[in-house]
């Protein structure tokens, strides 16, 4: 059960301004919490903080930062149901998803823990003497904090998507600011809450809630050295060309496609099949790769989508507190709706409806497509529900070249027993990551994962936010040449 009420945290302490912020029950309606929201005069006092503990961030050492760190990961092991129990409410997310997104949770501080003390690239030191002007000389670079942060969570993945942007900044000895989704707070809140409890220095950390209209200085505040967004297109980049002359990260949309090739028969066709339903409906088929195009070789087009269609059709639709169900509520009642009019859209233009094809509430029945015309809202646009659209190709050059043929470009899936052709898919695919043998929507906490295109900028994954969240300080010494001691 969730607490009556939430603070939010100002400078490392929980502060109850106020429970303007009704938190509800994603399946049921209901308002499960209250929340306290911060107004810009806390924003700013926030951010001053933050800029305060920039140079005791700075100081601590590299043992202290993983201490932190690893408190993080012991109180979120003692919490474990506690935070899936939240998450299943606030998100609607399937009781055996939220537990393993607390899993996730954890191995992200967990590795964040081991970096910590191993920052990327420190202390190289290289010769300079390229050219006889250079003799003498010597050069060491390392890295140091950028300094406070900015960052921005979404509500679909709103224990491990924060996680992504704290733990790398705790281990890099970044203060930080943090914005979580409106809709989904609590997740974050009760990482402040363990956060304060450990001995970072007054103002390494605030965890403010707060309304859209109300966080530009999330944005635009040029004492923040570092904006880390993850959410739609249309927001990021418009936060982007707001930012000014910090670092942007973005963590945006997608319409991640997976390729089955000819070659995907049997026990391995099977497979495909589990990983590619798994891909589109996990937790409602909210997540930036989940599985929306499925593009299947002509030889195995029929049996793959029949094969589809009756996995769909048993999957449990319905209250995401019951161990059986596999698809909860969507976030909202709009985004159900705005699903429902793309999926009409595409038949009354002449698609296929395999499956699925309606909502009640927030609740979405699975849903399958085919023959859909690739300009239509939900072939092209990021869908962002359980719904995916089946297309047919005769050779892989043309499933590549349909691969392609979107904004987005985040990650593919592709199924083949053929290295060739895995390696021609690295080689050629316009997207961050190619996953061979899994869907798309396949992710483990350590790799650098981002898109390309309109799917974002820079990288995830632990060792990679700490390069963005720190900068390359160099060293030059000079050895005088000749004369005497």
């Amino acid at each position: 059960m969730l607490k009556k009420s939430y603070p939010y945290y100002l400078a490392n302490e929980a502060v109850e301004a106020n429970t303007d912020l009704a938190v509800t029950d994603k399946y049921t309606g209901e308002v499960a919490t209250r929340v306290a929201l911060a107004d810009v005069v806390a924003i700013d006092r926030a951010i001053a903080a933050s800029v305060e503990a920039t140079a005791p961030m700075r100081r601590m050492a590299a043992y202290e930062r993983e201490a932190v760190l690893q408190h993080c990961v012991d109180r979120f092991r003692e919490r474990n149901e506690e935070l899936a129990q939240a998450l299943c409410i606030e998100a609607g997310k399937p009781i055996k998803d939220a537990r393993g997104e607390v899993t996730r949770l954890i191995d992200t501080f967990r590795v964040a823990a081991q970096e910590s003390v191993r920052l990327p690239g420190s202390g190289e030191v290289f010769p300079m003497d390229i050219s006889a002007r250079a003799r003498g000389y010597t050069g060491q670079w390392k890295r140091v904090p950028i300094g406070p942060c900015s960052f921005i969570a979404p509500f679909n993945f709103p224990l491990n998507l924060v996680a992504h942007k704290v733990a790398p900044a705790l281990a890099a000895g970044c203060p930080f600011i943090l914005k979580p989704a409106s809709m989904t707070p609590v997740g974050a809140l009760i990482i402040g809450e363990i956060l304060a409890e450990t001995d970072l220095p007054r103002g390494a950390f605030s965890v403010l809630p707060c309304r859209r209209d109300g966080a530009d200085l999330f944005t635009v505040d040029e004492r923040l050295k570092l904006l880390s967004f993850t959410g739609s297109p249309g927001v990021g980049w418009a936060l982007k060309a707001k930012a000014g002359k910090k670092k942007v990260v973005l963590e945006l949309g997608g319409n991640a496609a997976v390729i089955v090739d000819e070659d995907t028969r049997g026990g391995y066709l099977e497979d495909a099949i589990g990983r590619i339903i798994l891909g589109a409906f996990y937790q409602s088929g909210q997540s930036c790769i989940g599985v929306q195009r499925i593009v299947v070789h002509a030889g195995v087009y029929e049996e793959v989508r029949d094969k589809l269609v009756a996995a769909a059709g048993r999957l449990k639709v319905g209250d995401p507190k019951k161990e059986e169900t596999f698809i909860g509520p969507m976030i909202s009642e709009a985004e159900a709706s705005r699903l429902q009019g793309w999926v009409d859209e595409a038949v009354e233009a002449g698609a296929t409806l395999l499956c699925g094809g309606t909502c009640e509430g927030v609740m979405m029945q699975p849903t399958l497509l085919e023959n859909v015309d690739p300009s239509l809202a939900v072939h092209g646009k990021e869908a962002f529900g359980p719904v995916a659209v089946l297309s047919e190709f005769a050779d892989f050059d043309e499933a590549i070249r349909m691969v392609n043929d979107s904004v987005f470009g985040l990650q593919t899936g592709i199924f083949t027993r053929d290295l060739y052709k895995a390696q021609k898919a690295w080689d050629e695919l316009e997207v961050g990551g190619v996953i061979i043998g899994d869907a798309p929507s396949w992710r483990v906490d350590h790799m650098p994962y981002g898109g390309v295109k309109d799917s974002g900028l820079g990288r995830e994954g632990i060792r990679w936010a700490i390069e963005d969240m720190s900068e390359v300080r160099l060293m030059v010494v000079r050895t005088p040449q000749g004369g005497s001691a």
